[in-house]
């Protein structure tokens, strides 16, 4: 089999594995349907099974190909750390990094750390994607570069950092608490603010960062009592102006909230129920850590960061 077997098939293998549509991986690996087609006929004469069987819902991966799938991913990290150079030029690199972030990180950290990747990698490229639920399995299986995230320290939240995989390396960047927004003439303002005042309202809530409730709520329901979330949303942009036209109350992190807030007419309170702060965690598998360049862009971003993100907490 080694013989017939061409590493640059194995790539194609894993693609087909996770996607099962010959047209999306066809997408992620920038070639044609046919192309693709013509190297799963290929992988199927190397393995002598078909692989992969034709569904009205795409491609269903074949006992032969499920077995393949662990040793796999396995075989290509190793087949990268085997082939990874030993120096790196930030100033003659044309990688691309995969990252996903939290779209509240975005204001937060990339003008901090972008212009230095700007000026020291001209040809380095970043592929950026906001947070979805499936950030964490694609950090497991290396299929993304970095992310950054949010996770609690208060040890009474199910997103606690202890809970993130032994496989993950993490570094905090920036801590961050949650306040209250309302409209400038909202009732709440000329009543005493307190827990009682704040659930006899209605809300507003924006989930983002794989994350469809929060630590407020976590918190919220150890003593019995919940929110009365009116509408749920996943952009903030739009929910801060819902709520600057309502009398719903939007929580939301202090570092975006405040940045934010000029933009529109609107009111900030604590949180009325006591909190630990939450961070935000730059996030990377442990097969990158002696990566040379990927070790520059991760201490570049921390090194950029960290500096320049004044304490609020």
């Amino acid at each position: 089999m080694l013989k017939r077997l061409d590493l640059n098939l194995l790539p194609v293998l894993e693609i087909l594995l996770e996607e099962q549509s010959v047209t999306a991986a066809a997408a992620r690996l920038h070639l044609s349907q046919s192309a693709v087609s013509k190297q799963l006929t290929r992988l199927r004469e190397v393995f002598d099974d078909p692989l992969f069987e034709r569904t009205a819902y795409g491609l269903k991966p074949t006992p032969k190909a499920l077995s393949l799938a662990p040793e796999l991913r396995q075989c290509l990290q190793q087949l990268v750390q085997f082939t990874r150079p030993d120096t790196f030029e930030p100033a003659l690199s044309q990688r691309q990094f995969r990252m996903h972030l939290v779209e509240t990180t975005y204001s937060l950290t990339f003008p901090h750390f972008m212009p230095s990747l700007l000026a020291q990698a001209p040809g380095v490229s970043l592929n950026c994607q906001t947070w979805r639920l499936d950030t964490m399995d694609r950090l497991l299986r290396c299929d993304i570069d970095l992310a950054i995230g949010c996770r609690e320290w208060d040890e009474r939240s199910p997103m606690h950092v202890s809970h993130i995989p032994d496989d993950l390396c993490h570094v905090e960047l920036v801590q961050d608490y949650t306040v209250c927004l309302m409209r400038r003439d909202h009732p709440a303002l000329a009543q005493e603010w307190n827990l009682d005042t704040f659930l006899s309202y209605r809300h507003l809530q924006v989930a983002f960062g794989g994350i469809e409730h929060w630590l407020l709520d976590d918190v919220l329901q150890l003593e019995g009592r919940q929110r009365d979330i009116a509408v749920n949303m996943t952009d903030f942009q739009s929910a801060l102006a819902l709520c600057e036209q309502s009398d719903l109350i939007l929580c939301a992190p202090s570092r975006y909230a405040f940045a934010v807030m000029k933009s529109f007419e609107l009111q900030s309170l604590p949180s009325p129920i006591k909190l630990i702060p939450g961070a935000y965690l730059l996030m990377w598998h442990k097969h990158f850590e002696h990566d040379l360049s990927h070790k520059w862009l991760r201490e570049l971003i921390i090194s950029q960061v960290l500096p320049s993100i004044t304490p609020r907490v």
